[in-house]
């Protein structure tokens, strides 16, 4: 017999050890705070200390999370894992987190549905626990983005504060190619567990998914796959092929169009409208995206959530660590309709209400 639906019990979350702000990034690439805070509202970023892997940001959260709920590991009998940087091209971060935690061997399943990642996520935990496949799920979206960043040593010295010497011009002008997408993106975790409830008015609700792969080269790493032979090799590292490409204009008119659509379906499907919900927790890409999909929307400033300012672009680290930071400070109370939206490469996108 299915369950009637599932919520979440406790959320977490953690960043890298080093703030990064604006000013830093200066440092090592022609930028400035103005240039970045103008095309994507951010002031500073996380990243993590040379060593430190998505499996442990994601062990870390997880711990904050089942503290939050009120359980033990051992409790856990399954875990769901969002990562598109895994410690590892293969195996996920899944099992990782599973022997970090200390859990037997339940299950661990690995998703890559990039910054859709959580509201993807959040469907397939719902539909374990509806079916009695899981009962205490732990699930998880973590990042170290860290990694693609091709910055030379002497700029990771000063950006994590071991050297006030200055980068070589020749190094400036190599980051400064990547400066449109590195100064985006931050390292952290967020964490949920996730349970059946017997409470007819309160958990998940519903969802609206789509993908559509027509345009995927407008959002993608140009390496390290198997349409390549060898899938990674030193050509690529010297073209700076690790970094993700990005079509900026194609992704901002996606985002723009689809989010608010997937909002009014997911809305449509529950039988509610944008009016009935009282906040929405989108991917925190950029602050213009959320900005104009809130204006599609018609939403006052009270009703939707931005904290790209402090955190950057986790991927599919953003919704969780919003959603934990509207938990604990009371922005969202029992009773309330969440929506949670999101676009990611793939492309895939969606949303997904919950009745706090």
């Amino acid at each position: 017999m299915l369950n009637a639906h599932s919520r979440i019990y406790g959320t977490g979350f953690v960043t890298g050890e080093k703030t990064v702000t604006n000013e830093m990034m200066a440092k090592i690439m022609e930028t400035s705070d103005e240039w970045i805070r103008e095309r994507s509202g951010i002031q500073q970023r996380y990243y993590v200390k040379e060593g430190t892997s998505t499996s442990d940001l994601a062990t870390d959260a997880a711990h904050k999370a089942l503290k939050d709920a009120g359980i033990t590991a051992a409790e856990v009998d399954y875990i769901v894992c969002a990562t598109m940087t895994p410690d590892y091209y293969f195996p996920g971060i899944g099992s990782q987190v599973q022997a970090k935690l200390g859990i037997g061997n339940i299950p661990a399943l690995d998703i890559r549905q990039q910054c859709s990642g959580f509201v993807y996520g959040l469907q397939v935990c719902d539909a374990l626990i509806r079916t009695g496949a899981a009962k205490r799920l732990l699930f998880i979206g973590a990042e170290v983005h860290t990694g693609f960043m091709p910055f030379s040593k002497q700029a990771w010295k000063v950006l994590m504060g071991e050297s006030t010497d200055e980068v070589a011009q020749a190094e400036r002008d190599w980051h400064s190619k990547f400066r449109h997408l590195t100064v985006l993106f931050g390292d952290a975790a967020g964490a949920c567990v996730l349970g059946p409830t017997e409470d007819p008015n309160r958990g998940l609700l519903g969802y609206a998914l789509h993908s559509d792969g027509k345009n995927v080269e407008a959002l993608y790493v140009p390496s390290a796959g198997f349409k390549y032979r060898p899938y990674f090799d030193e050509g690529m590292a010297r073209e700076g092929r690790g970094v993700p490409v990005m079509d900026g204009k194609t992704v901002f008119k996606m985002a723009v169009t689809k989010m608010p659509e997937a909002v009014h379906e997911v809305c449509a499907k529950v039988g509610c409208t944008v009016d009935d919900i009282a906040l929405v927790i989108p991917h925190q890409a950029n602050l213009r995206i959320s900005e104009a999909m809130q204006k599609a929307l018609k939403l006052p400033d009270s009703r939707v959530y931005n904290n790209i300012m402090q955190y950057g672009n986790t991927t599919a680290a953003t919704i969780p660590i919003a959603y934990d930071e509207c938990r604990k400070s009371g922005r969202v109370k029992k009773g309330d309709l969440v929506c949670f939206v999101g676009l990611g490469a793939g492309f895939h996108w969606g949303a997904a209400l919950m009745r706090e």
